[in-house]
């Protein structure tokens, strides 16, 4: 069965809740538990229910994975990033990545997700998808950019890598797309 326009690439979201303290900023991840990525750590996420735009999503998928409550309404886009699978095309998605400073509730473990906290200096990425050493650290230090990631034969190392620092602040208007990074094809 042929896939459908709108169902492919796949629409997921990541949600990051970020500490602030005296002694730096921490940022929850997890180690993820089953499904697509299980033995990785990973930031809370998943995919777009119908209805929801991606804040909805973002706030949603924080609450079932780690029990941490944030609206919508105050999560921050920080990136939108293509990920694409040449071997494994059905795993392509693209994700736009939030921030969540206003939440509330103590982070749980779910049965997709047992929640750490990290210090962003110190971010676990040997137990990480290998893409994240490439912009997660970069993304919270405060810099907001498209990404396209294209990984490697084996569905795990990055074979391509690129950036589009997005003008200004907020996310931009116009929907990411492959053909955004020419010097990707």
């Amino acid at each position: 069965m042929a896939q459908t326009e709108a169902s492919h690439p796949v629409q997921v979201v990541l949600c990051l809740p970020i500490l602030r303290g005296l002694t730096g900023n921490q940022v929850l991840l997890g180690m993820k538990l089953r499904g697509f990525g299980a033995g990785h750590v990973v930031a809370p996420g998943g995919k777009i229910e119908p209805g929801e735009n991606p804040a909805q999503a973002a706030a949603r998928e924080l609450q079932e994975e780690t029990s941490l409550v944030a609206e919508s309404a105050s999560l921050e886009p920080a990136a939108r990033v293509n990920f694409r699978f040449p071997a494994n095309p059905a795993a392509d998605m693209d994700c736009t990545v939030f921030l969540a400073s206003d939440f509330s509730g103590m982070a749980e473990p779910s049965d997709e997700l047992a929640p750490a906290w990290y210090p962003v200096g110190h971010l676990p990425l040997a137990k990480m998808w290998q893409d994240s050493s490439l912009w997660l650290g970069r993304m919270l230090l405060g810099e907001r950019f498209d990404v396209l990631v294209l990984m490697a034969q084996d569905n795990e190392s990055v074979a391509r890598f690129h950036t589009i620092p997005w003008p200004g602040n907020g996310i931009p208007e116009q929907p990411l797309t492959d053909a955004d990074f020419p010097s990707a094809r």
